[in-house]
């Protein structure tokens, strides 16, 4: 089986694991990003407006943005990194790319913190997006300029031991769940 066929299984099966998780989603996901962000108060961060079943780090992003800039992404193109456009909580949104909600405003801003939405992850720090590339695309951007820190958020469920993986998919530092904060590289 071809790499993409691989990838394109494990969203399928990841997918489905989220939407259930989704469904039992009581609201409280958010105190452990909330709790992880904390020790990187006034640190520039992006987070993420939730669509469909992605788990939602609203409320993490509120009480980070009492400290520091907030941002959230925004798709410029096919093929492009991300920008980032500066949220503020109660701030106008519009529709952008993919339906994803952007500020009406965009004062551009750039992170050394994100908050990574995700369709599976591993505990090694391996990620499977949606397919597009941006966020690795960004990452690796990013990084290549300052350290920057990515953090995974996601319901445990999503979490698979096998995922398919390419040279160019750029790893997580850690990930946040409901169930607690996993850190890549420590046992």
């Amino acid at each position: 089986m071809s790499l993409e066929a691989r990838k394109a299984q494990a969203r399928q099966a990841a997918f489905a694991r989220r939407k259930a998780a989704h469904a039992l989603d009581d609201g409280c996901c958010s105190s452990a990003l909330s709790g992880v962000l904390a020790g990187y108060r006034g640190v520039p961060l992006a987070g993420y407006m939730a669509m469909r079943t992605e788990i939602d780090p609203l409320a993490a992003m509120e009480e980070a943005a009492a400290h520091g800039p907030v941002g959230v992404p925004v798709i410029t193109g096919k093929g492009q990194p991300l920008t980032f456009a500066r949220w503020v909580p109660g701030g106008a949104m519009v529709d952008g790319t993919f339906g994803a909600q952007v500020p009406a405003e965009m004062a551009l801003m750039e992170p050394e913190i994100l908050v990574v939405p995700l369709v599976a992850f591993s505990r090694a720090g391996g990620r499977l997006g949606y397919g597009g590339g941006f966020y690795d695309r960004t990452l690796e951007q990013l990084r290549a300029r300052r350290a920057t820190l990515a953090i995974g958020f996601a319901y445990a469920a999503q979490e698979d031991p096998d995922l398919p993986l390419e040279p160019t998919d750029q790893p997580l530092d850690m990930v946040v769940t409901e169930e607690g904060v996993i850190e890549v590289g420590k046992v």
